[in-house]
């Protein structure tokens, strides 16, 4: 038996509010088959698609789906199955999930998919369950079988991220395809990290049953030593000047 989706309310996000917008360089392009594109068209919405579920970061041309791109062209598939296989394919898998925490992969996924951010941490953990119990292809399928996805994108539209301008602000947020990139080891060392950090003083810590509690000798230890004050030490007697036949002996 299948465990259910965790419960989650949604948010006011920027996404979820319908407003009026003067169209500008901060707001989304949409590629759609549905007006059945040309040649050059097709390589625009192709690229699209790249762009939003690979990331710039993470598009090379040695990962490109040669056969989902022909699929897609020859009408086989539609631009939701175009994501999906994207999603699925190898290098999505070894570029967001194998190298990130399921709540991560949450996050990703929610974001080139459907196009917002996550509501919350409830959310998140709500997916994670579902990417734990059905594996990753029952979480990507049902995301796009989601009736968020339909409504926004349906059939035959690229994802974009939805409401990116807030109101009152000049410039829109970050996309999420240009948002935290992950370097493979080679850049990593070119840019110094990771870096050890030595701390110069050493910190133990002490359980609190085993702390000294009010009236222990040993608090005012650090005062006795800041006093300076040096007791004598015991001389040692000399054994041979001990006279032998003084000692008194118990008749």
């Amino acid at each position: 038996m299948a465990i259910p989706l965790l419960e989650y309310k949604p948010i006011s996000q920027n996404s979820r509010v319908a407003g009026y917008e003067v169209p500008g360089d901060d707001q989304p392009i949409i590629y759609s088959a549905e007006s059945l594109p040309s040649g050059s068209e097709w390589d625009e919405l192709i690229w699209a698609a790249y762009r939003q579920i690979y990331s710039e970061h993470q598009i090379l041309k040695s990962d490109r789906q040669t056969f989902l791109e022909s699929q897609l062209k020859n009408g086989q598939i539609t631009v939701r199955d175009f994501i999906r296989g994207l999603v699925m394919s190898e290098p999505f898998r070894r570029n967001n999930y194998e190298t990130n925490s399921n709540y991560r992969f949450v996050e990703l996924c929610v974001q080139r998919v459907l196009g917002r951010d996550v509501y919350s941490e409830r959310e998140k953990i709500a997916w994670s369950i579902v990417v734990a119990t059905k594996g990753i292809e029952g979480f990507i399928d049902e995301l796009l079988d989601s009736e968020e996805y339909l409504d926004n994108f349906g059939f035959d539209t690229i994802p974009y991220q939805r409401r990116r301008v807030l109101p009152q602000r000049d410039g829109g947020e970050t996309p999420f395809n240009l948002k935290t990139p992950r370097y493979e080891f080679y850049y990593r060392t070119i840019l110094g990290f990771p870096q050890i950090v030595y701390q110069n003083e050493i910190r133990r810590f002490t359980p609190q049953e085993k702390k000294p509690q009010e009236g222990d000798p040993s608090r005012f230890l650090n005062l006795a030593r800041s006093l300076g004050v040096q007791g004598k030490s015991a001389t040692k007697p000399n054994l041979g000047s001990i006279n032998l036949s003084m000692v008194p002996y118990r008749k």
